[in-house]
């Protein structure tokens, strides 16, 4: 759905030189044009407007004087760096523009009609007077010479095995006669035939074709020869068949012409000479001539060149330049140019840039050269409202222009809404600039009318055709347009008109009777701007501004109404319209530098980037630009809707970017193939595919596809965007229709803003207004939130409302809907409400059970109704589930009503239902809960039955540990409460749990089993109450005491519990016994206090006091040992530590809190540094267990040799031998009152273990080292290394001996 537009003209009128001109050929490395006269050549440089060489033919006598030569070809050869020229008289010659030398190569005495050489410049064929063809190579040396007549098919003749021939047919009423009747098909020539012959290779030179009159039959014939000579195929016999003849450089097809009784076709060949498809061009039989046909280099387009026939005497004559292309099998006509077929615009020759595909050079009689660029757009209507209708125009055939209106619905091409009829050939099609008329558009025809077509008003219109959309027993409720008026351009100088048909390009509609036009100087590099305004029948040239380069393109922003326009070096300039001077400056970035695209860019647009205008560019070579920025160069198409960009790409993406909050990294980086984004901004499409256009305030993205079919495709990004207009408008019902249409999750319509959807539920469920709709909504809730999960916000960082903490997402919206439903309408909502009941985290099944047995019985409306809704509630329940909530409600009526609606057997439930009735209500409901496991509330009803059925409420709360509840149901002065205790308090005993059993037993009274319990958990303090609630004897009580003190499993250090052993003792009134023991567990102050206390004299002997003084010196020799190796091996490592700072001095790394700043990796790195690693290196250790993290610090500071923090645990374990050494410091006080003689022994041990460290404290403990502890942990210059440091040197730091 695309048109050609014109975007540069280019002209060189009136070149001097002698002669008139015959045909040119394009010089592609030099940038200039040859043409071939009957003089000689002339090459001429377009863009500089000057001849550059002059070379006679006739002074060399190639050419006769008198002016009736004529060259048949001219050929610019790049490997030799000349040109061939041939003429009709038979001469084939080499010219060297660079020293005007001319050398014959060849003739031929019998003339030459045609030259052809073939694309890759290896092969020239000529064709002859005596009607034979001559391939040479291009050194000119020949290679073969046919007959240009050939009986023979080709080496593709078909071979038929006698299916399907004529005589095995059906000819119905014709009778079998009819097979054998040979039909006498008039095959001839077209009068205007000039019976030359026509060459045309296909674009890989493999092959060649042939169109030439059959002396026998005198019609026209293709032949299709090979590369070598050989003929491959002769076309199949063709009625007025022209001489024209074309074979796409792609390969496929050959193009010619046929004339048949009614009208003139544009026919195509195979290359084994069959027809294959057509279409009509525009002019009835015996109207015009075919002169040329001429694809360009992609193959694209089809330029079909016309004469008018004369038909009647003093009529005006014209030449026709028709582009032709092809969409979905269907041909369209997109452009027309006319030209006069005398006088000095008539046309000479023509043809297509082999470079630029789409640029067309045009040689005319008078010396005139024309050059025309064409590109690709997509005309589509601008507006951004829902007013807008998306509409499309293309330009099809001669007089008309199909409009496709996409928000009514999606019509393939080469269908339409409806049709516009013009009088004249269209060559540009323009919408309305002004936001609120954007269905209005303007059509300028090749006559320079403007036709102006609005859509203010209904009316009727002749010049309007609906199209696909149109038939009986079909109302249409689409508004089409009317033809407002025609308004005539009027032109200062009529002969440009004549001369270029196409004097006006760029024409944009920009306010209600005002247009914009272009047009290029003729004889300099200069552009005009045409300010056209409506009169009452034409429209004047107000106003006009001169700007210096040829600007290529035109583009206007409605919403800010810029005008930008690109020159064809790339500069952008911004065009003041409204201004009273009209003028014109450079369009500059935010940094105040002009904007420069790198390349011409065929497709501009305007749009609004971070708060700032800017301009998008797109060249021919899929390059992509933001102001001078390139942004990828993979783009084939883009669109910018509202506050999005749209781009489809190489890589068969549609990508769509928010420009509110973007930048230009930020699509530099979305669009680059190493960072696609996979979120919401990125979409897979079909190979090839092209935006046509958007739908405004909507969800369609229209694409084309190469072959020509459309594709609609609802992009998530636009999906997510409406939804969210929507919803911040309350418009729920649209928001909600597009999320069931295009299966967004419906969370999305509460997350998006969870406090205002909860405070217009009203709104929601009068829009929603169905009740379908509103439980499709209660089944998709869930407690996620997609606005975290599937649908981010595009913005980053974009602040969203939180959830409510009072209450979870689902049962808040339930009970809100609910709410609002049963006061809207209970009845309708009926459904709804029972669903939001069942919705919730936990199914209110029973809540539901009974409303749809409260409506039955009402009246025989209600009962339909419930009946309606216990089967929508089988769809949501599982039967079963159903069945065992109505049997929980005691109700058995409700019962049977769920069961009669299930697909369970009557002998399954009937009996059962039945068994329960007889019984007692208690005892009834006792069996329903157990039957549906609900114990608790089993035994509950159980309790209610009487005495009688205790020993089944015992058995069954010992079968399902239902102790602590069974406990709640009986007074604690009841034997069942002490029954129930006393089974719980051996259930914890069989459990190990003695000390809760012993509670259990001594709250309902079981003495004896509670101190049996509290006797075997150690609880001494229990276990004496218990003592004291049974009266036992003093010899009981010792032995008590005694069992107590032999328990090894009670709990606390030594000293408790050589406490506890000693409190128990003295009440047993043991002491003698009681000392021995404090004695053997070291307890010295316990046992001097006893001993000075209650036996009032000391004690001269202790058994235990000599194991106890040998134990302790060897505690000291070991201590002094390990404290003079570790020692010893600090004073080493340190050593080495600084031999390797002097090695390794040029890779020192400076030491203090900022440490962390450098390298890890550096060689040399102090005790702290090292602490720092590590502790950022295990940092992931804080996630495990206790006991792995204090494995992973033993592991961090090992005292092996050559481990990196080896200093930092030498320094612990010296501390901590320091410091375990001064804690015994008591105990050997104690050993010398007690004992004389070991405890001199011991004491001297002591001293002197402690003199050995207090002299060796100022070697292990530095002062660097004290003034490295003293470096505060925090502060504002702290790291994470400095702290960590700081931390493990306070570890380490020097203990104190008192």
């Amino acid at each position: 759905m695309r048109n050609l537009k014109l975007f540069r003209t280019l002209e060189f009128r009136d070149i001097q030189a002698p002669g008139k001109p015959q045909c040119f050929s394009l010089r592609t490395e030099q940038r200039t044009v040859l043409i071939g006269s009957d003089h000689g050549l002339i090459e001429i440089d377009p863009v500089a407007r000057e001849v550059k060489n002059e070379i006679s033919l006739v002074a060399e006598g190639f050419l006769p004087e008198d002016g009736s030569g004529c060259i048949v070809g001219i050929q610019d050869l790049l490997d030799q760096e000349s040109v061939c020229v041939a003429t009709a008289s038979g001469d084939v010659i080499l010219c060297n523009l660079s020293t005007c030398q001319l050398e014959c190569v060849g003739s031929v005495a019998s003339g030459i009609s045609v030259m052809s050489w073939s694309p890759d410049q290896e092969l020239v064929l000529l064709a002859t007077g005596q009607q034979t063809l001559v391939m040479m190579t291009k050194d000119f040396e020949p290679i073969m010479e046919q007959q240009i007549h050939q009986d023979d098919f080709g080496e593709g003749k078909f071979i038929t095995v006698g299916w399907g021939r004529k005589e095995t047919q059906f000819h119905g009423s014709e009778g079998r006669q009819a097979a054998f009747q040979v039909q006498m098909v008039r095959l001839s020539a077209l009068p205007w035939d000039d019976h030359r012959p026509q060459v045309t290779w296909r674009g890989d030179g493999q092959f060649f074709a042939v169109s030439v009159v059959c002396p026998e039959t005198g019609a026209r014939k293709v032949r299709v020869w090979n590369r070598e000579f050989a003929l491959q195929s002769t076309s199949e016999p063709v009625a007025g068949l022209g001489p024209a003849l074309a074979w796409k450089p792609s390969g496929s097809l050959i193009a010619s012409t046929q004339e048949k009784p009614n009208q003139q076709d544009i026919v195509f060949f195979e290359k084994n000479g069959l027809l294959h498809g057509h279409f009509t061009l525009p002019f009835l039989k015996d109207e015009v001539k075919v002169n040329g046909l001429l694809w360009n280099a992609d193959s694209t387009v089809l330029a079909v060149w016309l004469e008018d026939l004369q038909r009647e005497e003093n009529c005006t004559l014209k030449t026709y330049v028709q582009l032709w292309t092809v969409g979905n099998y269907h041909w369209y006509l997109k452009q027309s140019l006319p030209f006069s077929t005398c006088g000095k615009s008539k046309l000479v020759s023509l043809t297509w840039d082999p470079v630029t595909p789409s640029r067309l050079h045009v040689l005319c009689q008078g010396w005139h050269y024309l050059c025309y660029d064409w590109h690709w757009t997509t005309d589509r209507s601008s507006g951004e409202n829902s007013g807008d209708m998306a509409n499309v125009a293309v330009i099809d055939g001669s007089k008309e222009v199909l409009v496709t209106v996409f928000r009514q619905g999606v019509v393939p091409p080469p269908m339409c809404t409806y049709r516009l009829l013009l009088p004249h050939p269209v060559n540009q099609v323009m919408f309305s600039a002004h936001p609120q008329k954007s269905n209005d558009l303007a059509v300028l025809d090749a006559s320079n009318q403007i036709s102006v077509y609005k859509c203010d008003s209904p009316s009727v219109d002749p010049t309007v055709k609906l199209g696909a959309v149109g038939g009986n027993g079909f109302k249409v409720s689409l508004r089409t347009p009317h033809l407002e008026k025609r308004y005539k351009i009027q032109f200062e100088n009529g002969e440009d008109q004549e001369v270029n048909p196409l004097k006006l390009s760029l024409l944009t509609w920009i306010q209600e009777d005002v247009f914009l036009a272009v047009s290029h100087s003729q004889s300099s590099a200069q552009s005009v701007i045409h300010h056209l305004t409506v009169a009452p029948s034409e429209t004047d040239d107000d106003s006009s501004v001169i700007v210096d380069g040829v600007i290529i393109s035109l583009c206007c922003n409605s919403k800010t109404k810029s005008v930008a326009l690109q020159l064809a070096g790339g500069q952008i300039l911004k065009y003041f319209w409204e201004s009273p001077s009209l003028a014109v400056e450079p369009w500059k970035n935010p940094s105040g530098f002009p904007v420069r695209f790198p390349y011409p860019c065929t497709q501009t647009e305007l749009a609004m980037i971070g708060g700032e205008e800017c301009v998008l560019g797109l060249s021919d070579r899929c390059r992509f630009f933001i102001n001078d920025t390139e942004i990828a160069s993979n783009i084939t198409s883009f669109a910018v809707y509202g506050e999005f960009l749209l781009l489809t790409t190489h890589s068969h993406t549609c990508q769509c970017f928010c420009l509110k909050d973007t930048s230009f990294n930020t699509l530099h980086a979305g669009l680059s193939s190493s960072h696609l984004s996979k979120g919401e901004s990125l979409r897979k499409v079909e190979r090839g595919s092209r935006i046509v256009t958007v739908v405004p305030q909507d969800t369609k993205l229209i694409l084309q596809m190469p072959r020509g079919n459309l594709e609609v495709v609802h992009h998530r990004a636009l999906v997510l965007a409406q939804i969210r207009k929507w919803l911040d408008k309350l418009m729920f019902k649209e928001a909600f229709e597009c999320m069931r249409k295009l299966r967004i999750n419906l969370n999305l319509i509460h997350d998006h803003n969870p406090k205002v959807f909860l405070e217009n539920v009203d709104t929601f469920i009068r829009q929603i207004d169905s009740v379908n709709h509103i439980n499709l909504f209660f089944t998709e809730l869930k407690e996620e939130d997609v606005t975290k999960t599937m649908y981010p916000p595009p913005v980053t960082g974009a602040v969203q409302p939180s959830k409510d903490p009072a209450g979870k997402k689902v049962d808040l919206v339930c009970d809100a809907l609910r709410a609002a439903m049963e006061s809207i309408n209970p009845h309708k909502y009926c459904l709804s409400i029972l669903t939001s009941h069942v919705k919730k985290t936990t199914p209110e099944l029973e809540i539901v059970l009974q409303k749809v047995h409260e409506l039955q019985g009402r009246d025989p409306f209600a009962d339909s109704v419930a009946e309606e809704a216990l089967k929508y509630l089988l769809l949501l329940v599982d039967v079963n589930e159903l069945y065992d909530h109505s049997l929980g409600t005691y109700d058995f009526d409700l019962v049977l009503m769920v069961a009669e609606k299930s697909q369970k057997d009557p002998k399954e439930y009937l009996p059962f239902l039945n068994t329960l009735k007889k019984m007692e209500i208690n005892y009834q409901r006792f069996t329903i809960d157990k039957y549906l496991k609900r114990y608790e509330k089993a035994i509950g009803h159980l309790s209610k039955c009487g005495p009688e059925y205790f020993p089944e409420c015992l058995n069954l709360v010992k079968d399902k540990n239902l102790y602590k509840e069974a406990l709640k149901l009986y007074p604690s002065d009841s034997q069942q409460y002490k029954d129930i205790s006393i089974a719980y308090g051996e259930h914890l005993t069989r459990e190990r749990l003695y000390e809760p059993a012993g509670l259990v037993f001594a709250r309902c009274g079981a003495h004896e089993k509670a101190l049996d319990a509290f006797l075997t958990s150690g609880s001494w303090q229990q276990a004496l109450c218990m003592a004291a609630r049974l009266n036992l004897t003093q010899d009981q009580l010792a032995g008590l005491g005694r069992t107590l003190a032999g328990k090894r499993g009670c709990s606390g250090s030594l000293k408790g519990e050589l406490s506890q052993r000693f409190f128990c003792f003295f009440l047993s009134l043991d002491y003698e016994e009681a000392v021995v023991l404090l004695l053997e567990g070291a307890a010295w102050e316990e046992a001097l206090r006893l001993v000075g206390k209650l036996l009032k004299s000391s004690l001269y002997y202790f058994p235990s006091a000599p194991p106890a003084q040998k134990n302790y010196m060897a505690l000291l020799d070991s201590q002094t040992a390990t404290f003079s190796r570790h020692k010893d091996r600090l004073l080493v490592v340190r050593e080495l530590q600084e031999q390797a700072q002097q090695v390794n001095l040029d890779d020192e790394v400076p030491q203090g809190q900022e440490s962390d700043l450098f390298s890890e990796t550096s060689s040399v790195m102090s005790g702290s540094d090292m602490s720092g690693k590590y502790s950022q290196s295990n940092s992931r250790i804080s996630a495990r267990s206790s006991k792995n993290r204090r494995k992973a610090e033993r592991k961090k500071h090992s005292l092996k040799e050559g481990s990196p923090l080896e200093d930092l645990a030498l320094l612990e374990a010296l501390s901590e031998v320091v410091q375990s050494t001064e804690k015994l410091k008591g105990i050997f006080s104690i050993l010398m009152i007690l004992f004389d003689e070991q405890g001199r022994e011991l004491q001297k041990a002591f001293e002197d273990t402690l003199q050995l460290m207090e002299r060796s404290l100022p070697e292990i403990w530095t002062p660097t080292h004290q003034q490295n502890s003293a470096t505060p942990v925090l502060g504002p210059s702290s790291t994470a290394n400095s702290i960590m440091a700081s931390y493990q040197q306070q570890k380490t730091s020097v203990p104190v001996l008192g």
